[in-house]
């Protein structure tokens, strides 16, 4: 079969097209045929490994020293199910299914194999592949972090770099809510935003949220850049300040707000489970969220793929087709 191998970290220039081995899935395993894949800031991160320098010591001692010893990156899919082992009994040939991989990796191929009991569930049937793909990682982030905040009804809520894999996700779950989102980017991402529900955008290039007088019930601060200070700022009394992407001075700094004052700080591990993508597929199939697709490449072109998602600039999701590219459903 093909696949994108990662010859070691580096460029994107380090993703090569090559024929290796199909898989076959072991007693409790579904082997799939990935129709469609996609290329997050996660993948470029692996592929990279540009983290801070216990990030590299610890990641390279469970990635490998000089590249990656799982060397088919991808981290969500969507596909077929070609077949399955003997001891599976929650899907079967053919159903359609979406997944998240996690750090198994493998969805630049045309077949991977993923165990039953894993991030994995029957696709949306309004979804196409392409729209699917673009679901798992996002959209059980965005479900874990907001549980957090424990969004109601009425309130107000603010989503800091809400136009990427994870908050445009974000944005449409809390307005599944009921809360009232204000959301926080650059200026060529807000006409996508708004168009996906945002109540109000602001580009960040040219206002400073903290700085307008409004406060809000709940912050979501999805990729860890902006000042602390400034969020707490912005933050009702008794409000929920929750930390997508903490770093360790986020973190301490969090415990100690909580501690004393009103206003908490929650962040740190989330948790995921297969039931949570059955609960973003029904929330997709009632409408209230959709994929946000900004390009798609074939599998061939994944190396420039990771290329224009390292640039920073992709609107919500970058997709890899495997095989022919299929049309939204209706």
């Amino acid at each position: 079969m093909k696949a994108i191998v990662c010859t070691r970290y580096g460029s994107p220039d380090v993703l090569q097209l090559e024929e290796v081995e199909k898989p076959a899935p072991k007693d409790d395993e579904v082997l799939i045929r990935v129709h469609a894949a996609t290329v997050t800031k996660g993948d470029c991160e692996l592929r990279s490994f540009k983290f801070s320098l216990l990030w590299q010591i610890v990641g390279r001692i469970s990635f490998g020293f000089r590249g990656p010893r799982k060397r088919i990156l991808g981290q969500e899919l969507a596909g077929e199910v070609e077949s399955v082992g003997k001891g599976v009994r929650l899907f079967r040939k053919d159903d359609q299914v979406f997944a998240f991989t996690g750090l198994r990796l493998g969805a630049y191929a045309e077949y991977a194999c993923l165990p039953e009991k894993g991030w994995m569930a029957v696709k949306p049937p309004n979804m196409s592949y392409e729209e699917a793909a673009a679901v798992p990682v996002g959209g059980l982030h965005a479900l874990n972090c907001l549980r957090k905040g424990n969004i109601k009804n009425g309130q107000k809520v603010l989503v800091i770099g809400a136009g990427g894999t994870v908050g445009t996700i974000a944005v449409q779950l809390a307005k599944s809510f009921g809360a009232e989102v204000t959301v926080v980017d650059n200026a060529e991402k807000l006409d996508m935003l708004s168009s996906i529900g945002a109540d109000r955008v602001i580009d960040y290039t040219k206002d400073d949220f903290s700085k307008s007088g409004d406060a809000y019930d709940v912050i979501f601060d999805v990729v860890g850049k902006s000042s602390f200070p400034a969020c707490l700022r912005s933050l009702k009394e008794d409000g929920i300040f929750v930390l997508g992407n903490p770093g360790i001075t986020q973190l301490v700094r969090g415990v100690w707000t909580s501690k004393t004052s009103s206003k908490r700080v929650r962040g740190g591990m989330v948790s995921y489970n297969a039931d949570d993508l059955v609960v973003l597929r029904e929330l997709i199939e009632a409408g209230k969220i959709r994929s946000v697709i900004d390009r798609r490449f074939p599998l061939e072109q994944t190396a420039e793929a990771h290329r224009y998602v390292d640039t920073g600039q992709k609107k919500g999701n970058v997709v890899i087709t495997v095989g022919e590219r299929d049309l939204p459903q209706a």
